[in-house]
Order: C-alpha cells, then structure tokens, then sequence
C-alpha cells in the first residue's frame, strides 16, 4: 500500500492529554522531592537511553528499503512518537512543579501534603495512604493525589476526626486514626 493512503499525523495535541493527569484550573502541581526525583529519571531514562536506541533501529530499518511493509521501520516511528510525547509531557510538568518537602511541616497534628494517614471506612476497613502529587499518584503502593475526594476529604483533619467523602458512588465517612510524616 502506497504511503499516501495511509493516515500519519504530527499532531499529538490530542493524545498529549492522555499522558498524563490533568490539574484543575487555577492549582498549583505540588510534588514532593522523590516524586520530582522520580519524573526527572523517567525524563533522563527517555532522552538519554531509550530515545537513541529507537532511532538507531528506525535508522537501521529506513535503509532496509521500502518502508510501508516494515514492522521495524513502523513500529519504531511510533515508538518515537509516544516518547517524544512522553519527553514533552514531562518538561512541561517539571517546568511547573512547586516542591513541597512534608518532612518541613511543623504541624504534624493535621493532615496536609506529603502526610501518610491510616483511616478506617464505615465497613471497618483500615487504610494507609500517602498524600502526594498529581504526577506521583501511584494508588499500587497507596499513594493518592492530593485533588482525589479521599485526599481533599483528610487535609486538615487530625486523629480522631471523622470527615465525610463524597465520591461517585455516594457518600461514606472515614475515621483518621493515625498520621505520619
């Protein structure tokens, strides 16, 4: 198939929301230092390895010949699209990160970014989450962003509080049992 009857665009405008949450307008992109750290190796791992490797392939494959049968060729292009993506992505989040370090916070009584708080549901089950970033968000090892229902719901409150959540599925309540920094 000749390669004007197939559909290849430069434009990644619409696909740049997927990379990555969005924020809600007018907030800061709050981030703790191993959340900065965190986004600035996936930046370096992207530019400096991965980046080159996908260009020496798709170099490789262009001198194979005809390029609308190879896979290489193909799939290395797309490849390089979705780091370079990725790459613009995290620029700009890092151009707009406010580090916010919970170690500094001198009120260890309330909840605020960066605290790690054990709560428990109304069906008695007990949490532990971390309040963190939009961009380090990792909810597999209990990290939660700082604009979700649970984590707006928990800032400020202190051990003991019961606070309200209120999610798509309704209303619950949680007690704060335990807060950490």
């Amino acid at each position: 198939m000749s390669k004007a009857f197939t559909k290849e665009t430069d434009n990644d405008q619409d696909d740049e929301a997927e990379a990555g949450p969005a924020l809600p307008a007018g907030t800061k992109n709050y981030i703790t230092p191993e959340g900065l750290q965190r986004l600035r190796d996936e930046l370096s791992q992207l530019w400096n390895v991965e980046r080159p490797k996908v260009v020496e392939i798709v170099s490789w494959a262009a001198g194979n010949g005809d390029r609308s049968e190879n896979g290489d060729y193909l799939y290395g292009k797309r490849r390089l699209r979705e780091i370079d993506r990725r790459v613009r992505f995290l620029r700009k989040r890092l151009e707009i990160a406010e580090p916010v370090d919970p170690n500094l916070q001198t009120n260890r009584q309330q909840v605020f970014f960066g605290a790690t708080v054990t709560y428990v549901d109304e069906a008695d089950t007990e949490r532990t989450v971390r309040i963190v970033g939009v961009d380090e968000a990792r909810q597999e090892h209990g990290e939660i962003s700082w604009i979700s229902p649970v984590a707006r719901a928990l800032l400020k409150a202190r051990v003991g509080d019961t606070v309200e959540v209120r999610t798509p599925l309704g209303r619950q309540s949680l007690e704060v049992l335990k807060i950490s920094y």
